[in-house]
């Protein structure tokens, strides 16, 4: 049967850096797959940067919605605007970064229902 999600009935996350709010999820009407909506803030000064992290044994679809900024991965540095999409491979660290003037908003996929036992921190190569 099919769903509406609204934003209203979403997941907030407690995420450093960044506003997550897991919309669909195995803990949340989705049977196999995770889809979270995420605001990235403009970077202020003094602000740290947050560090990559890596999901183990699955990729990452992330859309952006609004925005512009960096996905840094283990394989570049990949610039991102509105209407981009990157996929990220399995097993390889990334974090996204605001790079504009307005929030970075991005829509990320995940086609597991639950992330967070796959996830770990992680440490960009030497």
């Amino acid at each position: 049967m099919a769903r509406v999600f609204t934003q209203a009935d979403a997941k907030k996350l407690g995420l450093p850096g960044r506003v997550s709010l897991e919309i669909v999820s195995g803990a949340h009407g989705g049977a196999s797959l995770t889809c979270r909506l995420v605001e990235i803030p403009v970077v202020k000064p003094g602000d740290g940067r947050r560090n990559p992290h890596r999901h183990l044994g699955f990729e990452e679809c992330i859309h952006v919605l609004s925005g512009e900024g960096i996905t840094w991965s283990a394989s570049g540095e990949h610039p991102v605007k509105a209407g981009d999409t990157i996929l990220i491979p399995a097993n390889e660290p990334h974090v996204t970064r605001n790079t504009g003037s307005v929030p970075l908003m991005l829509l990320c996929f995940f086609p597991i229902p639950d992330i967070v036992p796959g996830t770990e921190d992680a440490a960009f190569p030497d």
